[in-house]
């Protein structure tokens, strides 16, 4: 059952199923209910107009063989006050609901003048040809000339000169309602699965159009799958729907992801380039002490190896940074931070980078410009080219005249800084400083500094 209803088509199908079957259930409950208060309501009206036609002849004093009783071969009783049938249809063989089982009318013993002031079963109190206005109803049956069927009875009360207060109990056939209900049911029984069938195909045809562009995108990415080729994209339909904007976001996220990878794969070989150089040097010079000791080269040996940590740091910082991971959430005293890398110890790629750069001057700044916190540092330097001012923040990138491997590094400070500034929040970018030389801008909002506003 589980793998029939795998498919959102199938699921879709049979929500949609379930929902307009509910909704038929109950508007078909409430209609036949409807109906049959309604036939009922109708039948309850038919038999207390001919209990009252029976009563108004007994008001005006028609004797018991005379009243019309058999009209429309529907059940008719008189009872007196002390419950005797006095008067029935000719061809009632049996009755129930009214509360007289009698069929065979029997006379009263007296015409009853000692109850002329007497109030009738319902309450209330009539006067001598007067016909009671609280009509009771209920339902039974009663089988005339053989045949037996449901009705529903209206009882009415008479006040007669001579025969005290008589109640008149009249039917009205329930076949009609019994009918229609029965053919309203029919016709819903038939009609209701019918008209599931063509929700359901109606659903499954609509969701199979809907969903197509959505197997498209899956047939296209398994295809990327299994190609490796990032440079591929899914079917983007016009239909500008969720499905639009999902084959929209998904070439975005090949987009990017290819992007990365290109990344990586640069990435990989720039980093491999830069580690051979390094440990060529170190092999030679290790190589060349064990032959002729006295030909080592000690401090060249520290450097080489110095730059190699240092490059090994800043290629794991990156993968860290690439990774994705995420900066913690501490206040940094940016004017703390700067007394502190401006005393000797470089612990900023910025200044590190502006040392190597300056002729004679490296300044640092930390000042408030709006809710942002900003750090500027400056050298006195050749500056950077306008040209140049986005390239330097890739990695790897040394302009020309820094491309010594002894002074000028990796070319990764640059891109550590802007990396670590924009997962801060933040910005780095570089202009032209005032005095010549080159400005370098840390941005980073006031919630990630710590400095205060008076300093």
């Amino acid at each position: 059952m589980s793998r029939l209803f795998a498919s959102v088509r199938a699921r879709a199908t049979l929500a949609a199923t379930l929902v307009v079957a509910v909704a038929l259930v109950a508007a078909g409950t409430a209609v036949l209910l409807s109906l049959r208060s309604n036939l009922l309501g109708e039948a309850g009206t038919q038999a207390e107009r001919s209990a009252r036609e029976v009563a108004t002849e007994l008001a005006v004093g028609t004797p018991y063989a005379d009243l019309s009783l058999d009209v429309d071969d529907r059940p008719v009783q008189v009872v007196d006050d002390d419950g005797v049938l006095v008067a029935a249809s000719e061809d009632l063989e049996r009755i129930s609901g009214t509360g007289v089982d009698a069929v065979k009318p029997r006379p009263a013993a007296s015409p009853g003048g000692e109850d002329d002031d007497a109030d009738d079963d319902s309450g209330e109190s009539l006067e001598p040809g007067e016909i009671g206005g609280r009509i009771t109803v209920s339902d039974g049956s009663a089988t005339i000339d053989g045949d037996t069927e449901d009705y529903r009875f209206a009882a009415v009360p008479v006040k007669t000169e001579d025969r005290g207060t008589l109640t008149v109990y009249a039917g009205a056939p329930l076949s009609a309602e019994h009918g229609a209900v029965n053919t309203a049911l029919t016709v819903m029984l038939i009609g209701f699965p019918l008209l599931l069938a063509v929700v359901a195909w109606v659903t499954w045809l609509v969701t199979r159009r809907a969903l197509r562009p959505v197997e498209g995108i899956r047939r296209e990415m398994a295809a990327i799958t299994a190609s490796e080729d990032l440079a591929r994209r899914v079917p983007v339909p016009g239909t500008h729907d969720e499905v639009a904007r999902l084959a929209t976001t998904t070439n975005e996220t090949l987009a990017a992801l290819e992007s990365s990878v290109e990344r990586q794969r640069g990435f990989v070989a720039d980093a491999s380039h830069e580690l051979r150089s390094p440990i060529a040097s170190l092999r030679t010079q290790l190589e060349v002490a064990a032959a002729h000791p006295e030909l080592l080269d000690l401090d060249g040996a520290v450097a080489d190896t110095v730059r190699l940590q240092r490059l090994a740091a800043d290629l794991l910082l990156l993968a860290r940074l690439d990774a994705g991971e995420r900066p913690a959430d501490a206040r940094v005293d940016l004017a703390a931070l700067a007394r502190e890398a401006a005393e000797g110890r470089v612990l900023a790629n910025l200044l590190d980078n502006a040392e190597r750069h300056a002729r004679s001057v490296v300044e640092v700044s930390v000042r408030w410009d709006g809710d942002t916190a900003l750090v500027a540092v400056t050298d006195d330097g050749e500056g950077v080219p306008a040209a140049d001012r986005e390239r330097i923040f890739e990695r790897f990138v040394r302009l020309d005249d820094a491309r010594s491997r002894d002074d000028g590094g990796a070319g990764l400070g640059l891109a550590i800084a802007r990396d670590v500034a924009v997962r801060h929040g933040g910005t780095l970018t570089v202009h032209d400083a005032p005095a010549g030389g080159a400005l370098f801008e840390l941005r980073l909002p006031g919630d990630r500094a710590g400095t205060a506003r008076d300093m």
